[in-house]
């Protein structure tokens, strides 16, 4: 999660600015930090500004690395897939860039997730407070699958309809949904679903940079 351009610094947020150099191989992500005084999970400017990705779930606050290059080449291939189909489909928008949503008192970053836009509210520089129909979440280092269907269980409990798991090292991409689980392969299509019409796209497409 970023906190949004223009906020001012906040007080007391300067103790995060003093790295402590740690052996990657003796750590395992994601970290849990210290929340700073005064933080409000809902209050993007209460957040502290980090090099890294943070989440807030079960009263932690967690801090996962920058990305890598597959994850990021993918995660701009996913956005070149669902920006277009939005043209088409005004009824729409579409979140990227660690997308952030507050559910529950919780708040989660996905790499993209759709919303019908009479859903997503207006904008207010903040955290989105709906839950989306979609939600996207690409595979890194230090976020496998076994991890990003954790994820998806918190996004179907928080009453997200449908998950896209990508993974680029296999070259597939796991859909979760209330109903079932499914794999598919680079040879594969993800198909239309009544939800979101229209939106349907090779695998491969996914992994055109890679």
């Amino acid at each position: 999660m970023r906190r949004p351009f223009g906020y001012a610094p906040v007080v007391g947020l300067d103790r995060y600015s003093e790295p402590v150099p740690v052996p990657r191989g003796g750590i395992r992500f994601p970290l849990e930090l210290t929340p700073p005084d005064g933080f409000r999970a809902e209050e993007p400017l209460t957040w502290p500004t980090v090099a890294g990705r943070l989440e807030y779930t079960a009263g932690r606050l967690w801090l996962m690395p920058p990305c890598g290059d597959e994850q990021q080449d993918v995660a701009a291939s996913l956005v070149g897939v669902l920006e277009p189909w939005s043209l088409e489909h005004p009824d729409y928008v579409v979140g990227a860039n660690e997308a952030g949503i507050i559910l529950g008192g919780e708040v989660r970053g996905a790499d993209a997730a759709v919303w019908r836009r009479a859903d997503a509210g207006p904008r207010t520089g903040g955290y989105r407070r709906s839950a989306p129909i979609l939600a996207v979440e690409v595979a890194g280092r230090d976020e496998g699958e076994v991890e990003l269907l954790g994820k998806a269980r918190w996004y179907l409990e928080h009453g997200v309809q449908i998950v896209w798991i990508v993974l680029p090292a296999e070259r597939a991409v796991v859909i979760v949904d209330a109903r079932a689980t499914t794999r598919l392969a680079d040879s594969e299509t993800i198909e239309a679903r009544e939800e979101l019409p229209g939106l349907t796209t090779p695998v491969r497409r996914l992994f055109r940079q890679l």
